[in-house]
């Protein structure tokens, strides 16, 4: 009998000093949810202002129809392609529709290509041209993965023209013209937006400057000396920088 009242002390012991046990044990640290994703999302909205630089050739081809006011027909005096590189800049507006940009943009760059080619018409008759000056005046249509950027472009373009005819063995001009010329453009890029606000894009354009007649004086007067039809188009690879405000980037969960 004294056993068994003795287990049953031991017993009623063991099980009142389980809950304490319980009670004693660490609390399970609470933690909280991590924050949800949050992807930044470049949007190419908004003005933007930079400059470009680059290179190109531009391929002419001179046929002389008047010599000394006399008309002579159509007769070819040969083709050249005149080379050299270009530096300027641009301005534009760009807003995007889901993946979709579209443009308006002003370009205008300084340029110093030159060629010539010996006359196939006139003996000792070097016919040389540069252009100074390029203007481009275009829309642009892209479409866009979030910082990268490819587009076409497409619109109106000018260009400003000298040309000279030098006598080959003494290399003194003897008639000379200068010439606005428009035309058309178009242009594909890709561009990179590798900062909030600035991007760098690769452009290579294409001018279609078609036939015009250009009308060369004696140099020093205003006497006609020949009238040329010049054929003219023009390549040009530029590498641009922009800066854009007025478009900022969002964020996207």
């Amino acid at each position: 009998m004294k056993k068994i009242l003795l287990g049953v002390i031991g017993l009623a012991a063991v099980g009142m000093s389980a809950p304490a046990s319980a009670a004693d044990l660490a609390a399970r640290p609470y933690t909280k949810a991590p924050p949800p994703m949050v992807a930044a999302v470049y949007d190419w909205t908004g003005f933007y202002l930079g400059f470009n630089g680059g290179g190109g050739w531009a391929h002419k081809c001179w046929d002389i129809n008047n010599d000394l006011g006399v008309p002579i027909g159509t007769v070819r005096e040969g083709c050249h392609n005149a080379t050299g590189g270009l530096v300027g800049g641009q301005l534009g507006y760009r807003w995007q529709v889901a993946s979709w940009v579209f443009g308006l943009e002003a370009q205008g760059d300084w340029a110093d290509f030159k060629g010539s080619n010996s006359s196939l018409f006139f003996l000792n008759t070097t016919n040389q041209t540069k252009i100074d000056a390029f203007g481009l005046f275009t829309g642009q249509v892209g479409y866009a993965w979030n910082n990268f950027l490819w587009y076409f472009k497409g619109g109106a373009a000018v260009a400003n023209d000298s040309y000279r005819g030098i006598t080959t063995s003494t290399g003194i001009a003897f008639d000379t013209a200068h010439d606005t010329r428009w035309g058309g453009v178009v242009g594909t890029g890709i561009e990179f937006g590798f900062a909030p606000n600035w991007s760098v894009a690769f452009e290579y354009d294409h001018i279609f400057m078609g036939n015009h007649n250009v009308t060369l004086n004696a140099v020093g007067t205003n006497l006609l000396s020949r009238v040329d039809n010049i054929h003219q188009d023009v390549d040009m690879a530029t590498v641009r920088v922009n800066w854009r405000w007025g478009g900022p980037v969002i964020a996207k969960y």
